[in-house]
């Protein structure tokens, strides 16, 4: 037995309406369901996010950093940005690695979580 595919994602939150706007309207994520006032489910290409509220303080936010692949990390991030989001980082070059370059931009949402966009991109050769 291996770990492998991951299921869902929790992010705890404080206020449940105003993250679902968030990760519905500025993300632009597909709200699956909701079980007010504790939870929303969202489809991330197959993984199910979900916001809930801590039912304990050791859950209370900010929680992990979740990183999001997008194709092109310029475009993404333009977009994020006039929709609203607000970037503590812009795409910046975290590693090169043989052919490809790992870049990555932070934000947080509304609950104070950390979130990144992630990208490779083909090396340039000079």
């Amino acid at each position: 037995m291996n770990l492998s595919r991951i299921e869902q994602v929790a992010i705890p939150v404080r206020d449940l309406a105003r993250a679902t706007v968030f990760y519905r309207e500025l993300l632009g994520m597909k709200l699956l369901f909701e079980v007010p006032p504790q939870l929303a489910f969202f489809d991330c290409d197959g993984v199910r996010l979900a916001l809930s509220i801590a039912s304990d303080p050791m859950y209370e936010p900010p929680g992990s950093i979740v990183y999001y692949r997008v194709a092109d990390i310029d475009m993404a991030h333009a977009e994020l940005e006039r929709r609203g989001v607000e970037f503590l980082r812009g795409p910046h070059l975290i590693a090169r690695l043989d052919a490809i370059e790992v870049w990555m931009a932070f934000f947080e949402d509304t609950e104070g979580n950390t979130i990144a966009i992630t990208s490779e991109r083909p090396v340039a050769r000079t």
